[in-house]
């Protein structure tokens, strides 16, 4: 008979988790370290670090901390780099780390917003799977996943930056499925609607953007951290394994609904 929980455990492997000390990060690495992974996590500095480790509540595991700020694009690569050179290939990537950058239209984002939101939210991305993408596949494969947004699917004029790199994420997914695919590397991205996060606060604390935006979805709330994280256990393990170059709307319905 086929033991069916093997489809969904993570026992024996190493993965890394950006983002961690927080939000939907914090989420998919206390789901990870339930189903059994030896986990990296990551945030921007060693405090954050420390905190996403903290949050996993023991180091019995062999869980690590790993700070790097991803504006930093050569540290970025450095630090990949040297994971290599100690041994440590990650089995899986979860790149969830980003930032919203300046609300507004695209005509007004200044040339420093531009580089530094395409820099955290795409560039970093590119700079880690491009070191860590060829020591996995020497490795046997693994899995990589990009945390995109339904703003990669559709315009939005408050948040247009935002949403192109988070296009662009997608995009990277499907081109790195393709690359690697055929050394047994699956990459995909998650679109996460709104999600009950300290991100999406301030919105959530606006009674007439939450009745608009409630009334569009047909699930009539918000999503919550562990269905993200679900989402990205799923693409990470075993019960994923033929889930390749495809972004997961997980959006309560949001992005099909017509507000009926």
């Amino acid at each position: 008979m086929t033991d069916y929980r093997r489809l969904f455990s993570l026992e024996n492997k190493t993965i890394l988790v950006t983002g961690a000390a927080g939000g939907l990060g914090s989420a998919v690495a206390a789901l990870f370290a339930s189903a059994g992974a030896r986990l990296i996590v990551s945030d921007y500095n060693e405090t954050a670090a420390q905190t996403a480790l903290a949050n996993l509540g023991t180091t019995e595991a062999g869980h690590r901390a790993l700070p790097f700020d991803l504006a930093d694009l050569d540290g970025v690569r450095q630090c990949m780099l040297d994971l290599v050179s100690e041994g440590v290939i990650p089995d899986g990537l979860v790149l969830n780390a980003g930032m919203q950058g300046p609300a507004g239209s695209l005509a007004d984002v200044s040339e420093s917003d531009w580089n530094q939101v395409m820099a955290v939210n795409l560039c970093s991305a590119h700079r880690i799977t491009s070191v860590l993408a060829p020591a996995m596949a020497q490795k046997g494969g693994g899995s990589i996943t990009l945390m995109a947004s339904i703003a990669a699917l559709r315009g939005n004029k408050a948040i247009g930056l935002y949403g192109l790199t988070k296009a662009s994420l997608a995009q990277l997914a499907r081109n790195l499925a393709v690359e690697w695919g055929p050394r047994n590397i699956r990459a995909n991205a998650i679109a996460p609607g709104l999600i009950r996060t300290p991100l999406s606060r301030t919105m959530m604390d606006d009674p007439q953007f939450m009745q608009r935006r409630l009334s569009l979805t047909p699930l009539r709330r918000v999503g919550e951290p562990d269905e993200i994280a679900a989402t990205a256990l799923f693409l990470a393990c075993d019960g994923g394994a033929f889930v390749s170059g495809q972004t997961i709307v997980v959006d309560g319905g949001t992005v099909i609904s017509d507000g009926s």
